[in-house]
């Protein structure tokens, strides 16, 4: 009987990613990356997997295998210290990394069962919609963003130097280019429409990789863009845009705001709990140590990310939240976009915020 169960549970969640690749992921997220400047978040349709597996030490074969689908944008820092400190090794575990430029496949690999956990920099919005679609799928365990009060940037509304426009008012008449997917698409149509604009009539948003939102604001092509880090600070180092506004995004939705997550299956959890718990002290371990000494791991940023060695010191610093970090002005904050997804009828029901956070005693 519990095979069945089981059985029964693979085959509802593999029409769930079906359904779900059809009607969303392709929807909003078929857009191809160009070889831009910038790949913060960028948002290719094709993947690539790249495996980062330790096993220099003699107890190698011993240790044990996870899976991590990743983004190659600031909000993965946490993950990125923990492999260049060799976190996960001393702990035990050997990972093998599977990159992706897309944050729907982040998701799509968790659900299908090819990845146990997506380090922090997975889409938070997007997590929310899939574990609508199929519930018990995951737990968060950490969250990422910035916030206003915290002085963390985390997004901006980037013009030309010389741009007449101060806010989201301004648009009327105008386009705005916004990240591929609908999470980005999501946040820009509530903000348009908290600004007095309707998305549909009054202008045009237009989605494009993160590479393109710098080199279509000078080029003309779009007449702002809501960017997230570092696009603002290396366009602005480099004189070419600057930010009409700063964080955006916590002034309309929550301050802090967190578009990213740290996420692991239910399944992972469930099956290898002291694994799972291994994984989650190493990243908050390595969010600590970022948090601590940003300065030092700086250099990393250009190993990782499409970020160039010489513009690593113009990036900002991302507000990363672990695990133990957790409070409730930052569940608040995740469910004020959840709030946003159903209030754009993205969401076609209510959900908790509370109910997606791992619990401490589900570690015990």
């Amino acid at each position: 009987m519990h095979d069945l169960e089981s059985n029964k549970r693979g085959i509802f969640r593999r029409k769930i990613i079906r359904n779900w690749s059809r009607r969303r992921f392709v929807k909003y997220s078929s857009i191809t990356v160009g070889t831009g400047l910038l790949a913060a978040c960028t948002n290719q349709s094709t993947s690539t997997t790249s495996s980062s597996t330790s096993t220099s030490s003699p107890s190698a074969s011993k240790k044990e295998k996870v899976i991590a689908s990743w983004l190659p944008i600031m909000q993965t820092t946490a993950y990125y210290v923990a492999l260049e400190e060799g976190l996960f090794e001393k702990a035990g575990i050997e990972i093998e990394s599977a990159k992706f430029e897309n944050p729907n496949q982040i998701i799509d690999s968790l659900v299908s069962g090819r990845a146990d956990f997506g380090p922090p920099g997975a889409a938070a919005g997007i997590t929310v919609l899939a574990e609508a679609k199929a519930p018990g799928t995951f737990k968060v365990f950490g969250l990422q963003g910035g916030g206003i009060k915290s002085n963390f940037i985390n997004d901006g509304l980037i013009v030309k130097p010389d741009s007449p426009i101060q806010s989201f008012k301004d648009l009327k008449g105008k386009k705005i280019g916004t990240l591929p997917g609908i999470q980005w698409r999501t946040i820009t149509q509530y903000i348009l429409r908290r600004n007095g604009l309707d998305p549909d009539r009054d202008l045009t948003v237009e989605q494009m990789a993160v590479g393109l939102h710098v080199t279509s604001v000078v080029s003309g092509a779009v007449d702002a863009t809501l960017s997230l880090e570092p696009v603002g600070s290396i366009a602005l180092s480099t004189g070419q845009a600057k930010r009409a506004m700063t964080n955006p995004v916590a002034m309309f939705i929550s301050d802090p705001f967190y578009s990213g997550a740290a996420v692991l299956t239910a399944k992972f959890l469930k099956e290898r709990p002291a694994v799972a718990k291994k994984v989650i002290q190493v990243i908050d371990e390595a969010t600590k140590m970022a948090n601590q000494n940003f300065d030092k791991y700086r250099p990393i940023l250009a190993k990782y990310t499409a970020i160039k060695p010489d513009q690593v010191n113009y990036v900002t610093q991302p507000r990363l939240r672990s695990f133990s970090d957790l409070d409730r002005a930052d569940i608040n904050s995740y469910q004020a976009l959840i709030d946003v997804f159903q209030k754009e009828g993205i969401l076609g029901r209510s959900m908790k915020a509370q109910n997606l956070i791992l619990e401490k005693a589900q570690l015990a």
